[in-house]
């Protein structure tokens, strides 16, 4: 579980971005957060349950 104090979401949370990075990796584009997540440079996770989450960058020009 998470140690900081308020704790970071959940893996499961909406907000799960929000957890704290634990390892940093950006020459090859990736990071852990606290809840378990594995953040992509291009906005896709992996969740601790092997789940994926497709990259949801905004698109450039589009108003």
């Amino acid at each position: 579980m998470c140690p900081h104090q308020p704790s970071c979401p959940s893996a499961e949370a909406l907000d799960r971005e929000a957890a704290r990075t634990m390892a940093s990796h950006p020459e090859q584009g990736w990071s852990l957060l606290c809840n378990g997540v594995v953040l992509f440079e291009d906005t896709g996770e992996l969740l601790p349950d092997g789940a994926v989450i497709e990259p949801h960058r905004p698109l450039a020009g589009v108003s």
